[in-house]
């Protein structure tokens, strides 16, 4: 094996990780709710959990599947093309995980700190 097979298999390997991410993730949310929608007390919250779990499962996918595409740019086919393509690559996915995380906070991330004051604040006080 030369070195572009071990990085086109470790490539691989990422993928399969991101893919198996969003499906699992995607299956445990849907696990997870389940009980929710049956309970009457949680079931109008069910929905809401539902897809907040789900965005995260596909944010964390979607990540994961970049650094492969990243990875195999750099590593294996570092041409003016290849580059195109992954930059194309990086900028849907990039928009796509924006748009899930404004779906999911129902807020754009630069109002954040005006729903949640305390979750934009970090948790280490500036030195002095």
């Amino acid at each position: 094996m030369d070195f572009e097979q071990v990085i086109s298999a470790g490539v691989q390997v990422v993928e399969a990780a991101g893919a198996i991410i969003m499906v699992l993730g995607g299956a445990l949310a849907f696990a997870v709710a389940l009980p929710r929608v049956l309970r009457t007390a949680t079931r109008t919250q069910a929905y809401v959990g539902l897809r907040r779990d789900l965005g995260r499962a596909i944010l964390l996918g979607l990540e994961v599947l970049i650094v492969a595409d990243i990875i195999r740019t750099i590593l294996v086919e570092p041409t003016v093309a290849s580059v195109l393509v992954l930059a194309v690559i990086v900028v849907i996915r990039v928009v796509l995980s924006f748009s899930l995380e404004v779906e999911m906070d129902g807020v754009w991330p630069w109002s954040r700190w005006r729903v949640d004051p305390v979750a934009s604040v970090s948790a280490d006080p500036p030195a002095h």
